[in-house]
Parts: structure tokens; C-alpha cells; sequence
């Protein structure tokens, strides 16, 4: 369409600056298998996040960790998904998304056979590194090729919509099927069933995906990237360490101090260099800004209600991890009727009202947990509750991406999608930790650290309170800080 175009269509008034929204466009037959094999990759690296967390006992008696360091298995890979994320997410937008998600997937084949196949500690911990650094190169990759495939509008929604409930139910789907894989063959499996995946996606990339039109050759800002990257390591230490020891641990609040002056630090490079990894401006955004903390508290939220229910439903109602697991299935559900009625949601109301509809209707969901006790019947409430909150959740999530992602070019999706990746892993990992401080508060409050049912029932109550008027507060921030500038709806 020209600028003089006199068609009905070029005549639809929008507010200054904002494109035309236009009418629904259909998938093509080869955007449907870009959107499956990107999708196939995101939620495997999602499920990894949490397939082995209910096998760390049997993996530490077969592979020699000691029980005080079981969770650097999982902590490892947090540490380099969450630290190299933006780093790569920016590579991705200088050297070629495709390549970069290529051989993401390669390290993450390589990573997963090493840890089907290790036998001591070291390998083990060097497998997850290689899981973790594979995730945090695929996963900005992949949602800047999602994001690049299709152009603003309803297309683009849907797709991240699918993208958004498959890596949330993915993160759920990994705590049942690592429970089934454990119980049925081997925690072994739980690296191993990755391998079929990986070779199904190498072989069919180079001949689906198109590289990306990368930006402007320029230097890497090398020092940006060591700061960022250094800062965001500290950090997830420092939670890891606050949720494992305590806040009063001195390496809990120290990586966290230290972090956050690098961050400060990293501000002051990208002020001064002229090729920064995140540009100044980019940070002055208010969608991206804004739309980046209510993704982080949105993940936060939702993976550590699933950890502390998980408590509830192990240690007061008495599940075996694998029947907790699978209690949680409801909640997978959820999230994927979420991804799904979010993008229209968007359509009719808008990316931010839908952020504050369902962090406001996950709040509700939350607080009906206040009503659980120690009986067996409490586990309806539980299935109830999640199922919508998974579907408020999703619907908030999905409004973030779509937030966090909008109106900037194609050279830019890489940084944007590398921002929104890093918000989600910090989330997920910032969460368990914050909830496991409340738990401990609580039980030191009434004076034992045991494990009687009605004592770790008012430690989850009190988690799940703290969980619910942080939904509340993070709408709120949303409903005053972040702007309404909707694109033009259908």
C-alpha cells in the first residue's frame, strides 16, 4: 500500500505513530511447519527446566552427588540459561538467527548424551552447563525467527500465544514426565529423550528456516556482554544460594550486591560505547520496560506456586512425586487454553488490559488456596485453582511477549527476544527462592523445621498468600506505569 493509496482500507484512522492493524491473515503451509519446529524446540528446552527435579535423589545416589549438593544439578543450568541469554539473543541479531539456533541444538544433543551417559559428578554438572548454554542460545533464536516469520497483527499473536502456553505447560510437562521416565526405565532418559528431538529439528531447519537479515556489521560489544552476562550469573547465584542457606547467608545477599553493581556498571558501558549490546534507547521503551516486569513476576509467580504445592502435596496430603506430578496436569491444560484464547483477548481489549485481567484473575485463583487444609478433598480446590489460574497466567504471559516485542524492526527482534527470554528465566528462577524464604520464615516462627503436616501447611499458606498480593501488586504496576498505546485492533 503507497502513501496515496485511496482504498477504503488505507483511509482507517489510527493514532499518530501506530501502524494499521488489518484484517486476519492465514498461515501459509510452510509458516505452519516453521511454527512447529520452532515450537518443538522451545518446549523441550522448557521441559528441561524441570524434568529432573524429582529424580535428584535417585541421581544422586547413582551418580555420587551429596544430598547438600543435589541442587547445583539444577542450579547449573539456570545459571547459564538465565546468565547468556542476552548475549546470545544479540549475537543472534549480528550473525544469523539460524545459525545460532543450529547449533544451539547441536550443543543441546551433545549436552543431553553426556548426561545419559555420566557417571560422576563432573560430567553430570558439565552436561546441564551445555543443556543450560544451549537453552539460552535457542530460546531467544528461536522467538526472534517466530517473531520475524510473521508480521505484526493476529498472525503473529497466535503464534506467540502457542509459543507462550507450550513452554509454560512445558515446564510442567517436565515434572511428569521426568517422574515417568524415573519410575518406569531411568532418570537416564530424562537427558536421552532429547536426542530424537534434536536430530528431527537438525534435519529439517536448514531446509524450513530462512536467515534472518542481520543487522549492521559492527563489533560485538565485548565488555557490555562480560558485564551483563557476569551480573546476571551473580544474581541467580545469589537467589539460588538465599533459597538453599537463607537470606542471612553471606554468599546469598553478596553475588546479589555484586550484581547489581555490575548492572550499574553495564548501564555506564552502554551509555558510552556507540555499538552497545542493548542500547540506551531500547531501555527508555515503556513497553519494553514495563512489559519485561510483568513478564518476570508473571513466570515468578506461577513456577513457584508449583513448588510450593508440591510441598502441600508430597509432605500434608502424602502424593508420591509421581502422583504430585501428575496432579499438576490440570495445570498444563490450563496454560494451553490459555496460549490459546490469549491472542484473542489481545485482539479485542488490548495486550495491557489482558496483563492485568489475568494476573488479576491468577491472584484470585491463588488466594482460593488460602482454603486448603490437610484433608483429601482439599485436592479439588487445587486442581480448580490451577486450572484457571494456568489459564489467567498464560493469558498475562502472552500479553508481555506481545508487549515486549512490538514496534521495533526485524534487526531489533533478536535484542527484544533475548530481553523477554531473559525475563522468563529469571522469573522462573528468581520465584522458587523468594517462596522458599517465606516457608522458612514461617516454619522458624513456630519453632521447628520439621516436617509435621499441619506445620508445613502453615508454611505453604503463608507462601501462597505472599504469591497472590504479589499478582495483585504486579497488575497494579502494569495498570499505572505501562502505556496504552494498542495497535490498531480488529
Amino acid at each position: 500500500m503507497t502513501a496515496n493509496d485511496t482504498s477504503p482500507l488505507a483511509q482507517v484512522t489510527t493514532p499518530p505513530g501506530l501502524p494499521v492493524r488489518l484484517a486476519p491473515v492465514r498461515m501459509t503451509g510452510r509458516q505452519r511447519l516453521t511454527m512447529i519446529l520452532l515450537l518443538t524446540a522451545s518446549f523441550t528446552l522448557a521441559v528441561d527446566f524441570s524434568i529432573l527435579n524429582v529424580a535428584l535423589p535417585r541421581i544422586g545416589a547413582d551418580v555420587g552427588f551429596s544430598l547438600e549438593h543435589l541442587q547445583w544439578v539444577a542450579t547449573a543450568f539456570a545459571l547459564c540459561a538465565a546468565g547468556f541469554t542476552l548475549f546470545f539473543g544479540r549475537v543472534a541479531d549480528l550473525f544469523g538467527r539460524k545459525r545460532l539456533f543450529i547449533a544451539g541444538m547441536a550443543l543441546l544433543g551433545a549436552g543431553s548424551l553426556a548426561g545419559g551417559l555420566a557417571t560422576d559428578p563432573g560430567l553430570l554438572l558439565a552436561a546441564r552447563v551445555a543443556q543450560g548454554l544451549a537453552t539460552a542460545a535457542v530460546t531467544p533464536a528461536a522467538l526472534s525467527l517466530l517473531t520475524t516469520s510473521f508480521p505484526e497483527g493476529h498472525v503473529r499473536d497466535k503464534a506467540l500465544g502457542l509459543n507462550g502456553s507450550l513452554m509454560a505447560a512445558g515446564f510442567t510437562a517436565g515434572a511428569i514426565l521426568g517422574g515417568l521416565l524415573t519410575d518406569l526405565l531411568s532418570w537416564r532418559w530424562a537427558f536421552l529423550i532429547n536426542i530424537p528431538i534434536v536430530i528431527f529439528v537438525l534435519v529439517l531447519a536448514p531446509k524450513l528456516l530462512t536467515e534472518s537479515d542481520r543487522g549492521q556489521r559492527t563489533k560485538l560489544d565485548v565488555p557490555g556482554a562480560v558485564t551483563v552476562t557476569l551480573a546476571l550469573l551473580l544474581l541467580v547465584f545469589g537467589l539460588a544460594t538465599a533459597g538453599e542457606k537463607g537470606w542471612a547467608e553471606t554468599l546469598a545477599w553478596g553475588p546479589l550486591a555484586a550484581g547489581v553493581i555490575m548492572f550499574g556498571g553495564f548501564f555506564f558501558i552502554e551509555k558510552n560505547t556507540a555499538h552497545a549490546l542493548v542500547p540506551v534507547d531500547i531501555l527508555r521503551r515503556n513497553n519494553i520496560v514495563w512489559g519485561n516486569i510483568a513478564g518476570i513476576l508473571a513466570f515468578a509467580t506461577e513456577t513457584s506456586l508449583v513448588f510450593v504445592l508440591t510441598l502441600y502435596l508430597q509432605q500434608v496430603l502424602g502424593y508420591t512425586p509421581l502422583g504430585a506430578g501428575l496432579a499438576f496436569a490440570v495445570l498444563g491444560i490450563g496454560t494451553v487454553v490459555g496460549g490459546v484464547v490469549a491472542p484473542k483477548l489481545i485482539g479485542k481489549h488490548g495486550h495491557k488490559n489482558t496483563i492485568i485481567t489475568g494476573l488479576t484473575i491468577q491472584a484470585a485463583a491463588t488466594g482460593s488456596l488460602l482454603f486448603i487444609n490437610t484433608g483429601q478433598a482439599s485436592l479439588v480446590i487445587v486442581l480448580i485453582a490451577t486450572f484457571v489460574g494456568g489459564v489467567a497466567n498464560l493469558a498475562a504471559i502472552v500479553g508481555f511477549m506481545v508487549t515486549a516485542t512490538t514496534g521495533l524492526p526485524d534487526t531489533e527482534q533478536g535484542l527484544a527476544t533475548g530481553l523477554t527470554t531473559m525475563s522468563q528465566q529469571i522469573g522462573i528462577t528468581i520465584g522458587i527462592p523468594v517462596m522458599s524464604t517465606v516457608i522458612a520464615a514461617s516454619l522458624l516462627r513456630h519453632g521447628t523445621s520439621g516436617a509435621a503436616p499441619g506445620t508445613v501447611l502453615n508454611a505453604v499458606l503463608a507462601a501462597i498468600g505472599t504469591n497472590a498480593a504479589l499478582c495483585l501488586f504486579t497488575a497494579a504496576l502494569v495498570g499505572i506505569f505501562l502505556n496504552n498505546r494498542d495497535r490498531e485492533r480488529i
